[in-house]
C-alpha cells in the first residue's frame, strides 16, 4: 500500500484538488488520443449519409403512393359521380316498364300513372339537387334564359312572356337554360 501513496498520481490529485499545477506525467506513460481518426469520421459520415438517403427514398415512396391514391379517388369520383342519381332513375324506369306491361288501361288509369311516375322522378331531382328553371314574368337573365323570340307584349320590356321548354340547375350551375319568348315594346 506504501507503493500507491508514493505513486506520482496520488500527488498529482493531491495537488490538482488544491489548485495546484498538475506534474508532468511520467515518461513512461503515454497520453490516450480521444480524436476520431479521419477513417473514423468518414465511416460515421457514410453511415449518416446512408440513413438519410433511405429516409428520403421512403419518403419519396410515400409522396408517390399518396399522390397515386389521390388520382385513383379523382378517377373513381368521376366514374361513380352519377351512381346516386343513377339509383334513383332506376324506380322511375321501373314505373314505366310496369306501366307499358299492363294490358288494357283507361285513359285515367295511364294518367295517374304517369303523375306518380313524374312524382318520382321529381324527387330523384330533388335528391340530387337538379333545381327546375320556370322564369315565367321574371326578367330575362341571358345567363339562366335563351331567349327564342321577342313579341310585343303587355309586360314590361325583356320580361319573359311565355316558357317553351323549362331550365335546370345543379348546384347554382345551369345543366339547360330555360327556352323562353321576350317581352317587347310596342311599336
Amino acid at each position: 500500500m506504501q507503493e500507491d501513496q508514493n505513486s506520482p498520481i496520488p500527488e498529482l490529485e493531491q495537488k490538482v484538488g488544491a489548485g495546484e499545477t498538475a506534474m508532468p506525467l511520467p515518461e513512461d506513460t503515454t497520453p490516450i488520443d480521444t480524436t476520431p481518426s479521419l477513417e473514423d469520421m468518414l465511416k460515421a459520415a457514410e453511415l449518416k449519409a446512408a440513413e438519410n438517403h433511405d429516409a428520403w427514398l421512403r419518403a419519396r415512396a410515400e409522396t408517390e403512393n399518396m399522390r397515386r391514391r389521390a388520382q385513383e379517388d379523382v378517377t373513381k369520383a368521376h366514374k361513380f359521380a352519377a351512381e346516386k342519381f343513377a339509383g334513383e332513375l332506376l324506380a322511375v324506369k321501373d314505373s314505366l316498364e310496369a306501366a307499358l306491361a299492363t294490358g288494357e288501361q283507361t285513359v285515367e288509369a295511364m294518367r295517374a300513372g304517369v303523375e306518380l311516375t313524374l312524382k318520382q322522378l321529381v324527387a330523384a331531382f330533388e335528391k340530387s339537387t337538379v333545381v327546375e328553371v320556370n322564369p315565367l314574368g321574371e326578367k330575362f337573365d341571358p345567363h339562366k334564359h335563351q331567349a327564342i323570340a321577342m313579341v310585343e307584349a303587355e309586360q314590361e320590356t325583356n320580361t319573359v312572356v311565355s316558357v317553351l321548354q323549362k331550365g335546370y340547375t345543379l348546384h347554382d350551375r345551369i345543366l339547360r337554360p330555360a327556352l323562353v319568348t321576350v317581352a317587347k315594346p310596342k311599336s
